[in-house]
């Protein structure tokens, strides 16, 4: 009887619980568990904060839907004096025109629109970091330093720069300082054709630093080849029997070249009949140095002799003065005859102007023609590809059909190659990016097979 009356005043209204909802956790043995609350773990765990969080929510729900607590707001501002329909059958009649022209339901807004409109009353957080500015400590200490010397009257370094180039350019037209309400100006268009040159003025003045000048270079085009080539007409669909044998004798040639490339490259890496091994030199190098020849023998001797004879010492003997000025008189007279021998040549090449003017023209005409030939190289290596990396360009192979393989029309066409290589082989051969390999698959980890229990019972 104790237990069916705490239970029918547990289910009253008015009766308030240690704990609203019993977790069955919490009973060990049908006992409630001791729990020490001087624990800071057990806190949350055991405590009953309901009435808080309810509380909580509910200034949360007042602070949305009114924009702060009720307790705080004015009578005003929740009640109003409801005075009946006087102010609709004024406003009628105010508006007659207007009711009018509105037949049926009056506009309202649409529903996607509300709730699309924001509800709460309460502001969207301030987003710090869109305040924020990268150095702006050193930024404000910069104006501030700046208004410091405009108070003194000194000039930066920067505005003396601008000065100092518009020193040149003060006797230009006053037209920089007329009235921007002047109807008779000139009309600067800013989506001119022509831009203003980098020495300008204006340009200095608006931008604080002059254009940079580009290179002549970067107008120039890596490759002289188009970007799309045109392929021979022997690969058309129903060529000719004349331009589809010509293109097929491109074909053969690069196939031989390549053969012999091929032959060539078996060629060296063969191995010489006469350098291999046989029986007679494996006997000779295994005997090599046991056995004495009987030559080395006899020469030793003599190379003991010369060995001797070279560490002798050789005296010079001294020479007399007639003898060296008779090595003078020698030399004057070698000169003497050398000087004659320069003048009779060069009197003899008075003579031979002509000739000499043949040679000279002969030698420039020769230089022309190297200088030619030197430019249509360059010319030439303009439309080939260059070494940008450490692989040579492989130029694709050529997409031919045999007579019997080609099609009657382009409905029996069959598709062949493919359109991303023959671009991404378009850009290696006009120098845009460098020749590469496709990068090989490199497994860091081993792979390691191991057999599952299920399979082996069946095995």
């Amino acid at each position: 009887s104790s237990r069916r009356l705490r239970r029918m005043a547990a289910s009253q209204p008015g009766f308030l619980t240690l704990k609203p909802s019993s977790d069955p956790t919490d009973l060990v043995g049908g006992r409630r568990k001791r729990v020490n609350k001087n624990k800071k773990k057990n806190w949350n765990k055991f405590s009953d904060i309901t009435d808080v969080e309810e509380f909580l929510e509910d200034v949360r729900h007042q602070e949305r839907t009114t924009g702060g607590l009720l307790s705080e707001k004015s009578d005003d501002s929740l009640f109003f004096v409801d005075l009946g329909q006087t102010d609709k059958a004024e406003q009628n009649a105010a508006e007659p025109d207007e009711g009018k022209k509105r037949k049926g339901k009056s506009t309202r807004p649409l529903r996607i629109d509300l709730i699309l409109q924001g509800d709460s009353f309460i502001p969207p957080p301030k987003d710090v970091l869109a305040y924020q500015k990268p150095n702006a400590k050193k930024l404000r200490r910069i104006a501030q330093k700046a208004e410091q010397l405009a108070a003194k009257g000194v000039v930066p370094r920067a505005q003396k720069k601008l000065l100092n180039r518009r020193l040149a350019d003060r006797t230009v037209k006053k037209a920089v300082a007329e009235a921007n309400n002047n109807p008779d100006r000139d009309y600067y268009d800013m989506w001119a054709q022509k831009s203003k040159s980098p020495a300008d003025p204006w340009c200095v003045l608006q931008t604080g630093k002059q254009q940079v000048k580009r290179p002549k270079k970067l107008n120039q085009k890596p490759s002289a080849l188009p970007a799309v080539e045109v392929i021979a007409p022997g690969g058309s669909y129903n060529p000719d029997f004349l331009s589809h044998q010509a293109l097929l004798q491109e074909a053969h040639e690069v196939e031989v070249k390549k053969k012999k490339q091929e032959d060539k490259l078996e060629k060296q890496l063969a191995v010489n009949r006469e350098d291999k091994a046989t029986a007679e030199t494996a006997l000779r190098e295994e005997v090599e140095g046991l056995i004495e020849d009987e030559e080395d023998e006899e020469t030793s001797p003599n190379k003991e002799d010369e060995e001797a004879s070279g560490a002798a010492i050789t005296v010079t003997e001294k020479k007399t003065e007639r003898q060296r000025k008779k090595e003078k008189a020698e030399k004057r007279k070698e000169q003497q005859q050398l000087s004659v021998k320069r003048q009779t040549v060069q009197q003899q090449q008075l003579f031979q102007l002509r000739s000499i003017k043949a040679a000279i023209k002969q030698q420039e005409q020769q230089a022309k023609k190297r200088w030619s030939k030197r430019k249509e190289k360059q010319e030439a290596q303009k439309a080939q590809p260059r070494r940008l990396g450490k692989l040579k360009f492989q130029a694709p192979d050529l997409e031919v059909q045999l007579r019997d393989e080609l099609a009657g029309s382009l409905r029996q066409l069959k598709p062949e190659g493919s359109i991303l290589k023959d671009r991404f082989k378009s850009l290696q051969k006009r120098n845009l990016i460098e020749p590469r390999e496709r990068a090989k698959f490199r497994r860091k980890l081993k792979v390691k097979y191991v057999e599952k229990r299920a399979f082996k019972e069946i095995t």
